[in-house]
Order: structure tokens, then sequence, then C-alpha cells
């Protein structure tokens, strides 16, 4: 099995020793996304969490695309939330685009500090095999 980058201009660039995404036997393991505007580098949202959730989303979409893939292909996540106060609005934003069909397994979890003071992080992994159906 041979691993290969996935990496697009209209996703934030990686600021270390890392790749937007990784394609590996068929599956794409995505990098966190934060809400980082792709063009300039600066966070999106000034600490509102819903327009923080809407750009990290954005991202984690083009990072998708990118490869080929769609949200439907996405079977698990990791949402880390810099306070579990806000689960019910990123909830919200998070079902706009993986609340059809079946949605993928998730961990949202708290932590103590999120990169550049985020509030909200996800990364996903997506199946692009042949043998998983349309939700």
């Amino acid at each position: 099995m041979t691993a290969q980058a996935v990496t697009t201009p209209a996703a934030p660039a990686p600021v270390g020793p890392y790749n937007q995404a990784v394609l590996a036997g068929g599956w794409l393991y995505c990098s966190g996304q934060i809400p980082l505007d792709p063009e300039t580098g600066a966070m999106v949202g000034d600490g509102d969490v819903a327009r923080e959730t809407r750009q990290v989303l954005k991202n984690l979409s083009a990072v998708l695309e990118a490869a080929g893939a769609t949200a439907a292909q996405v079977v698990r996540t990791t949402v880390f939330l810099a306070d579990l106060g806000d689960f019910q609005t990123v909830n919200g934003i998070y079902a706009e685009m993986f609340g059809a069909g079946t949605s993928p397994a998730r961990a949202c979890v708290q932590v103590a500090a999120l990169p550049k003071g985020a509030r909200v992080e996800i990364d996903c992994v997506a199946w692009l095999g042949d043998d998983l159906q349309t939700r």
C-alpha cells in the first residue's frame, strides 16, 4: 500500500510537518481543520463558534473535494471543542453537512486549547473505495 498526500489551495496550508489529507488504500485521512481563511491565513469568526464551524466545514469540504470525495463518504469524524457549552450550536451546523442518510461515527471532546485560539476543530476519515453504498 502506498500513501499519497492530498493538498488544495482551497483549504489552509499545513503549518507543520503534516498534510491536509493522506489517501492510503482507499481510505482518506483528513487532518483537523480550524477556522482559517485559506487565502489570508487569518482566523474567521472572531470567537463566534457558528462562524468558526462553518469555516471549518468549508475547509474540510475543500480537502474532501480535492481527493474526489464528498461528505457522504465520510465514515468517522472527531470534533474538538474548546467549550462543550458550544455543542448544540456546532452540532446543528455539523448536521447540515453530515445529517442526511447515515451520519458518520463521531467523537466530540472538550480540549484545553486549540491552535490559534480556535473554538472548534474537526477531522475525518472517508472511504473512497468502491464498495461503500451511497447514503
